[in-house]
């Protein structure tokens, strides 16, 4: 039973961060109607620009949320910069794009920083929390964190009027037009928030998996496995899909034969491929029809 509830407490803390990721693509996803595959590369390096500030001498907190406004910037560029041209483009061009995105990102990082694995540091510590074998410190802070990242986010999309006016403008852009909403820029700022949740997602993540430009690989598919099950058309519905992804691959890895570690990314695998065979719109999300 003790084995039982330390992994469901486990799923949750990784949980967490799938949630993030998974929520990062929906919100991208209902701007633009395309999967950001560089959405990890995005989070990657934004966590190296974090433990580069930290290795200057900036203390955790300070060199978090410098990060996280240097990532929101980024992600407005983005969009401004690479995808805004494009924006009436054929799907195959904006594939194109994530891709050479993905690509310069990693290939940055490993210029800049080398691809010698690093550790980055936890505010939380690494002890069990409160003596206790169930959970760590740093798993009961990444989900601290997730949770209090989701509230905010939920407050501000129900209770702000930008908030409001981004979705608006990802529901209903023509619509949002005519009621006066920019809806350039409210697509924009969903890039920006996407990279920065993404970015919290990376620092968190960070020092379980370790810091290397390749770390944000395997979660990102988890990510997407997240944002396939909760559905691509609901942002609520892409946190639970995190969170159950993480439950379901912890016990999945623990308790059934053969698995183990090193089968555990089969998992998202094969939770995507029997979601979109089942349901495709995802378990939360709304299917779309288009009149022809």
């Amino acid at each position: 039973m003790e084995l039982l509830l330390h992994q469901v407490l486990a799923g949750l803390a990784t949980g967490g961060i799938y949630a993030c990721l998974a929520l990062a693509l929906v919100m991208i996803y209902q701007a633009i109607d395309h999967l950001n595959f560089a959405q990890g590369e995005m989070a990657m390096f934004s966590t190296f620009i974090a433990w580069q500030l930290m290795e200057l001498g900036t203390p955790y907190w300070v060199a978090f949320v410098t990060t996280l406004a240097i990532s929101f910037v980024a992600g407005v560029l983005i969009d401004r910069v690479l995808f805004r041209p494009i924006h009436d483009a054929p799907i195959l061009s904006h594939i194109v794009v994530f891709i050479a995105l993905f690509g310069i990102l990693n290939s940055l990082a490993g210029f800049i920083w080398d691809f010698n694995v690093k550790n980055f540091p936890t505010p939380f510590g690494s002890r069990p929390l409160l003596g206790s074998g169930l959970i760590s410190s740093h798993d009961a802070g990444m989900i601290g964190v997730t949770i209090l990242l989701l509230v905010f986010l939920y407050v501000f999309f129900r209770h702000t009027r930008i908030g409001l006016a981004m979705r608006a403008a990802a529901a209903n852009p023509q619509s949002a037009r005519l009621a006066g909403i920019r809806v350039g820029w409210m697509i924009a700022l969903g890039w920006g928030m996407a990279a920065a949740i993404g970015a919290v997602a990376g620092m968190l993540i960070a020092p379980v998996v370790f810091l290397e430009p390749n770390m944000m690989t395997s979660v990102l598919l988890y990510g997407f496995a997240a944002a396939v099950v909760g559905g691509l058309t609901s942002p609520g519905g892409a946190v639970i899909g995190g969170f159950a992804v993480g439950i379901i691959e912890n016990l999945a890895g623990t308790f059934i034969p053969y698995v183990g570690r090193e089968l555990k990314l089969t998992i998202a695998l094969f939770l995507i491929v029997a979601v979109l065979l089942v349901k495709p719109s995802g378990l939360f999300g709304r299917r779309v029809v288009s009149r022809v």
